[in-house]
């Protein structure tokens, strides 16, 4: 990711297509999302070729998350997220628009 290694900041990154997160991770994600949890759903092509509705995910952390296990295409990109995916809390933002990307990497925005 250009924006981390600009501001040196070291980074995982998962490929979610080969390894999508299951429920109880997205969940996690939602919980710690600094955000509305509707911005974690790609309103793109594939959105609207399924006939969704955006207003169904407002505000509906569970109904975020059902959809992107199932559709994972669906998730936005980029997640940010700090934290251990494997236990206890985590901090997650959009990086969309860009700067929120240098905001949640303490960076300059």
């Amino acid at each position: 990711m250009a924006v981390a290694g600009e501001l040196g900041v070291e980074v995982d990154i998962v490929l979610y297509m080969k390894e999508p997160p299951d429920a109880a991770l997205l969940g996690r994600i939602a919980d710690g999302l600094d955000g509305p949890v509707e911005d974690l759903v790609r309103k793109d092509s594939q959105f609207r070729k399924l006939e969704l509705d955006p207003a169904d995910y407002v505000g509906n952390a569970d109904a975020v998350v059902e959809l992107l296990a199932r559709r994972k295409a669906l998730l936005q990109r980029p997640v940010l997220v700090r934290g251990d995916l494997a236990t206890g809390p985590l901090t997650a933002c959009v990086g969309r628009p860009k700067d929120k990307l240098y905001e949640f990497l303490g960076g300059r925005t």
